[in-house]
């Protein structure tokens, strides 16, 4: 029973990162669509920079999901791709997460932000009808053919983070386990 216990606290302990960054990400768009408004007819508002004009604050709508894709759907077929089949997988995932004992601490961190920052995204998709709020503007130089990289939320940075961690937590271990292996066939073979 005990362990039963332990395994369930483990399961529920980083749902507390779900929480914060889903309010962390509509919090921080409330503020932006209270206190920098859209003007009308324009596409974007412009808010204070930072560090010259590597960092700005700005008030933009994206309609679409990721770099703006499906943004020129009609609004039906958004609302369901960029709504509807999000939100299924982000259950799905939380499904996973609950049934699988396979998760290491670090994974079921990583995994609670990253659906906090996919239901702040879905919650705009469904709840903002002019789209998702975005409203960081980083300068990148010319990297990747842009002077500006897409503007972005903290929803989308969460998800970016949490998933780049997620990612490496699976494949370093791989890795290091693939190394491992080399060196005892290696040493066998050696024998």
């Amino acid at each position: 029973m005990k362990n039963l216990d332990s395994n369930l606290k483990s399961k529920l302990l980083p749902l507390i990162l779900l929480i914060v960054v889903f309010a962390v990400d509509q919090i921080t768009k409330m503020l932006i669509v209270r206190y920098l408004p859209l003007k009308p007819g324009l596409y974007m508002t412009y808010g204070p920079e930072f560090l010259g004009d590597f960092l700005r604050i700005v008030h933009v709508r994206n309609t679409g999901a990721a770099f703006s894709l499906g943004a020129n759907w009609p609004v039906t077929v958004r609302r369901i791709f960029l709504a509807a089949v999000p939100a299924i997988c982000l259950i799905a995932l939380m499904v996973y997460y609950f049934k699988t004992n396979d998760l290491t601490k670090f994974q079921r961190w990583m995994i609670t932000g990253i659906v906090g920052g996919g239901f702040g995204n879905v919650t705009d998709r469904v709840f903002r009808a002019q789209g998702v709020v975005d409203f960081i503007d980083v300068k990148v130089y010319g990297f990747l053919g842009h002077e500006r990289w897409p503007t972005f939320n903290a929803a989308d940075s969460f998800i970016v983070v949490c998933g780049i961690a997620l990612l490496l937590s699976i494949i370093i271990p791989m890795v290091k386990d693939y190394r491992k292996t080399k060196k005892e066939k290696q040493a066998k073979a050696g024998k």
